[in-house]
């Protein structure tokens, strides 16, 4: 990781990296703790969590994002881990969306706990969330996750819908042999709901190398699968941030989306870096470029100064990212940052 020295500069200068792409979109992990061990993500034991106090508190998280704003972030997105095991969630949601500039505050979870906290983070300013779920069917949901909770985030999903938190997205990360049989069933979900279901390819990191060979199915083939079944068309994508290629079924209220990391990249038009829970600015998800703002925002920077920090970390942003398939990835847990 690469640490900088904070500098004056101008608020009033955009991020924009050494490829002419200009950075308005931040994610936010609030926690490295997840209540899930989805088995393509992350080990079901063993896990070296962080300490209190190398989590960004609240006022941190703000203060930084308050620093990303003046210099053009204009979208952040929280994720985690598990967002929304990270006590009085909408107590950071009501701080970001009172800053200037900040104009979209989304959320990423797997949605067991949505339901009971949707009001409050509505009431807040959140205006979208991603949800994460792998299989309509409970048995195969504790297979994959290795925790019980269908019902729950089924529960969560029609909550967002009746919040009118628009628009909702479902994110599948389709596996062979495991659920790519449900790839009608999941698609079929948009017909008559105005929700975004996106298929993401399985990717490669370290704990899944194995898993990412066997299993991998492409955006490709996924679209293939679903329009043999039923016609799709190719339609505009919804508002947010995100990779997806979208089409849809006549007359449907949704549409399915495909995400496609290894097949099909996006990086010639990214536009995010990603904030850890533990105060590093990451350029890639997939990446190790990173840069520490929790040592000179605890050693009191001014905002100017941390906004002369996200301007330095632009020339560390790389080009793209080097996923191949069976190669692993840089860091885990990568399936909650992807999708916009």
């Amino acid at each position: 990781m690469i640490s900088l020295q904070a500098t004056r500069t101008s608020p009033a200068i955009s991020l924009v990296d050494e490829f002419s792409r200009p950075i308005t979109y931040l994610r936010v992990s609030v926690t490295d703790k997840c209540n899930l061990r989805c088995v393509y993500c992350m080990p079901e034991s063993g896990l070296a969590w962080l300490g209190r106090d190398e989590i960004l508190s609240y006022e941190e998280i703000a203060e930084i994002v308050r620093a990303a704003a003046s210099v053009g972030v204009r979208s952040i997105r929280l994720t985690g881990g598990e967002p929304l095991i990270r006590r009085e969630l909408s107590r950071l949601v009501a701080a970001l969306a009172a800053i200037p500039g900040i104009e979209d505050i989304a959320l990423s979870t797997n949605g067991l706990l949505l339901e009971e906290q949707i009001g409050a983070l509505a009431a807040a300013g959140l205006r979208r969330v991603n949800l994460s779920l792998d299989t309509l069917r409970p048995d195969r949901f504790e297979t994959i996750a290795r925790r019980p909770g269908l019902d729950l985030v089924l529960r969560g999903l029609d909550a967002a819908i009746r919040a009118g938190l628009a628009p909702v997205k479902l994110n599948c990360v389709i596996m062979r042999g495991q659920n790519d049989d449900e790839l009608i069933e999941f698609a079929m979900l948009t017909k008559d709901r105005p929700i975004f279901v996106r298929f993401i390819e399985v990717m490669p990191v370290h704990e899944n190398l194995e898993l990412q060979r066997d299993a991998y199915v492409s955006s490709d083939e996924i679209l293939e699968r679903i329009s043999a079944g039923a016609q799709l068309e190719a339609v505009p994508g919804p508002h947010g941030n995100g990779p997806a290629r979208y089409f849809a079924f006549p007359g449907a209220l949704g549409a399915v989306g495909v995400i496609s990391p290894l097949s099909h990249d996006y990086c010639g038009t990214c536009n995010r870096v990603r904030l850890t829970a533990d105060g590093r600015l990451r350029l890639c998800l997939f990446g190790d470029h990173a840069l520490d703002l929790r040592t000179p925002l605890r050693a009191g920077a001014s905002m100017e100064e941390l906004a002369g920090l996200l301007g330095s970390a632009m020339l560390i942003k790389p080009a793209r990212h080097h996923l191949r398939l069976g190669e692993t990835a840089s860091r885990m847990r990568a399936f909650s940052e992807i999708g916009g």
